[in-house]
C-alpha cells in the first residue's frame, strides 16, 4: 500500500512542486491511515486500495475525532486522502474515488509562486553555456516548458510526432487524455530543431523509442529526471530560490496575463477544465497595479 503512496508523493514533488515540508506532512498523514487500517485488520491481511470505501474513511475520521485531533489537522488529513485517491483514479490504479462525497473542511489555498521574467531569462540562458547533446536537450525542454506552460507529465510524454517545428506548435495530451495544440515562439522552435537534429541522434535512443526527450540511457526521460535537471540549472544560475517544473508553468501563466493575454486563452493553453482554476493567477498579475495605485494616489499614502 505504501508503494502507491510513495508514487503519489513523487508526483506532488515533481509535478505539483510542493515543498518538502508539505510532502512530509502528506507522507505522515497517509502512512497514519495505513497504520489505522493495519490495526483495524487485527493482524489479518490489509485490503488493497481498490477495496477502500466510504465507510472506511468515515471510520478513520471518527477515530481522529475520538483522539481529539485539532480541526485544522483533520482538515489537512482529509485533503491529503482526497488528493491521494484522485491521483489513484487518474493513474488508473482504482476505478472509483471513495472520498468523492466525503465533505472537506475549508482550508486556505496558497497562491502559486512564479519567478520573474528576469529570473526566467537567467534560467534559460544557463542552458546555453554548454554544447553537449544533453545541454541541447535541456535547452529545448526549458524553452518549451516556459513557452507552452505544459505540465511536466505532458512534456515527458511527448513523442517526436507531437512537435511541428514548421508550423510552430506542439500537441500534448492533458488530464483525461484531452488533446490540445499549443503554439510556441521562435526561440523554442529553434531550440527544438537544434536538439532534434544535433542532440537527440547522439543520445542513442533505444530501439523503437519515439520519445522526444531522452535520458543518458536512450530511454524516455522521467518526471524525476526533469526535476533534477531544472534544479541543477537553477542552482547554477544562482537564482537563490527553489524552482520546479511546475514553477515554469506558474510563471508562463502569470507572465502571459501580465502581458495582456485574456483569461480564457490562458485557460485553454494550460488545459484547465474550469476557468476558476486559471483565475488564481489574476491575483498575482494585479499586484503591480495595486502597488502603483498606493504609490501614486494622494489619498492612499
Amino acid at each position: 500500500m505504501k508503494e502507491a503512496i510513495d508514487k503519489f508523493l513523487n508526483y506532488l514533488k515533481v509535478e505539483k512542486g510542493f515543498s518538502q515540508n508539505t510532502i512530509e506532512a502528506y507522507r505522515n498523514d497517509l502512512y497514519q491511515l495505513v497504520g489505522f487500517l493495519e490495526e483495524a485488520a487485527k493482524g489479518g491481511t490489509i485490503l488493497p486500495w481498490t477495496a477502500f470505501d466510504r465507510q472506511a474513511i468515515l471510520s478513520y475520521l471518527t477515530n481522529l475525532k475520538e483522539r481529539r485531533y485539532a480541526a485544522t489537522t483533520v482538515a489537512r488529513k482529509v485533503a491529503a486522502i482526497k488528493s491521494f485517491f484522485s491521483f489513484l483514479v487518474a493513474e488508473g490504479l482504482v476505478k472509483d474515488n471513495p472520498t468523492r462525497d466525503v465533505p472537506s473542511p475549508r482550508v486556505g489555498k496558497s497562491l502559486p509562486k512564479p519567478i520573474s521574467i528576469t529570473q526566467a531569462r537567467q534560467l534559460l540562458e544557463e542552458t546555453e553555456k554548454r554544447a553537449t547533446p544533453e545541454a541541447k536537450r535541456d535547452k529545448a525542454m526549458l524553452q518549451l516548458l516556459y513557452a507552452s506552460g505544459m505540465r511536466v507529465s505532458e512534456l515527458v510524454s511527448l513523442n517526436l510526432s507531437d512537435v511541428d517545428t514548421d508550423g510552430g506548435y506542439v500537441r500534448c495530451f492533458g488530464k483525461g487524455g484531452k488533446e490540445r495544440l499549443i503554439p510556441i515562439h521562435s526561440q523554442a522552435v529553434a531550440a527544438l530543431k537544434d536538439y532534434m537534429s544535433q542532440g537527440r541522434p547522439k543520445m542513442k535512443a533505444s530501439g523503437g523509442n519515439e520519445a522526444l526527450f531522452l535520458n543518458r540511457r536512450g530511454e524516455r526521460l522521467t518526471r524525476q529526471g526533469l526535476w533534477q535537471i531544472i534544479k541543477g540549472y537553477a542552482k547554477a544560475a544562482k537564482l537563490g530560490i527553489e524552482i520546479t517544473p511546475h514553477t515554469l508553468r506558474h510563471s508562463f501563466a502569470t507572465h502571459m496575463l501580465s502581458g495582456g493575454a485574456d483569461l480564457r486563452s490562458v485557460q485553454e493553453l494550460l488545459g484547465h477544465a474550469n476557468i476558476s482554476t486559471t483565475q488564481v493567477y489574476t491575483h498575482l498579475t494585479t499586484e503591480h497595479i495595486r502597488r502603483a495605485y498606493e504609490k501614486s494616489h494622494p489619498r492612499a499614502k
